[in-house]
């Protein structure tokens, strides 16, 4: 059931299962067991059920007699939503990787989170980096994010589960169509999977080819620490999805409107943090630098055609641009 690429992935890895006691992450959890994938698992308590308690417990449960090293967080904010509950997860993780060298995350996604997300972009409007938000293994700045459940249904799995009399938590607040995502889920998504599972498999499979197509009209030239340089084809469409990609794996994501201020002025500050910049088919990205350059250097890199706000990252750096320009 869990993808074979996924899974060879994963072998002599360390990997952290982020858990959450419902069906998708419960299911992985022991899918993993059965495939001998070593493992450890974190769990956060947003506070919002009185369910998750149990949750917890049973997660602790399952750590104990499996073995597995288990970290729990509590959010404690005032306020909430899907977007600080987000960032709250993934701030969790990063701690444990940066204090426990974790290589993996492993993510319990499965088709029918997939098309539903597809439906959401889709009603945004999106393209097909937009659309397929879910990919099997995602290269992050410094851990690869794994999810071996893409091609499994929801119904696929709880039919595992109750098979094996494994037990597992239904969290009734996904019933609440007041939320974008439920409703979609509720009123299309579910019921379009369960009745066509085996050809949204296969058009997320062409579609994953198409998406890996797309990405072969660039290439990675250079990199040291945040700075990327990209050569493409000269499509401002690939341009853009380069850059869409590799701002993700620095955990920024970017609006349409910023994607046509790109291509209108060729420079950009983004956050307040990144510096992307087009020219000559290539694709600058840079975290912003406030230094002040030698007058030399402004100099050499204006005959470069480096663009302005890349300059000051690249003279911290220390890089000799004759070799990458």
């Amino acid at each position: 059931m869990l993808d074979t690429k996924c899974v060879e992935f994963c072998k002599n890895k360390k990997n952290l299962l982020a858990f959450s006691a419902g069906v998708d992450s419960t299911a992985l959890f022991f899918l993993l067991l059965d495939k001998e994938i070593d493992f450890d698992i974190a769990i956060v308590d947003y506070n919002q059920r009185d369910q998750s308690k149990l949750e917890i417990a049973y997660a602790k449960e399952l750590a104990k007699k499996y073995n597995k090293n288990i970290f729990t967080k509590e959010y404690k904010q005032n306020s909430f939503s899907e977007q600080k509950a987000r960032e709250f997860r993934y701030n969790f993780f990063d701690e444990l990787i940066d204090t426990y060298n974790y290589e993996t995350i492993l993510m319990a996604h499965q088709l029918n989170d997939q098309f539903e997300w597809l439906l959401m972009q889709f009603g945004k409007g999106a393209g097909v980096i937009e659309l397929l938000g879910f990919h099997k293994i995602e290269q992050k700045q410094n851990y690869s994010l794994i999810r071996p459940l893409l091609d499994i249904s929801k119904d696929q799995l709880t039919k595992y589960l109750e098979q094996n009399k494994i037990k597992y938590f239904v969290d009734h607040t996904n019933q609440d169509i007041k939320f974008t995502r439920n409703k979609i889920r509720q009123k299309y998504s579910n019921e379009f999977v369960k009745e066509y599972t085996i050809g949204v498999q296969k058009s997320f499979e062409y579609l994953h080819q198409d998406y890996n197509s797309l990405l072969k009209n660039s290439e990675l030239i250079f990199n040291k620490k945040d700075f990327f340089l990209y050569s493409y084809n000269g499509d401002e469409n690939i341009a853009l999805r380069v850059i869409d990609i590799q701002l993700k794996k620095m955990g920024i994501l970017i609006s349409s409107k910023t994607r046509d201020e790109i291509i209108k002025n060729k420079q950009l500050v983004i956050s307040h943090k990144i510096a992307v910049a087009l020219k000559n088919n290539r694709i600058f990205i840079a975290p912003v630098c406030n230094i002040t350059i030698p007058k030399k250097f402004k100099e050499l890199y204006r005959k470069r055609n480096i663009p302005k706000n890349i300059r000051t990252y690249l003279y911290s750096l220390n890089i000799d641009i004759n070799n990458i320009i």
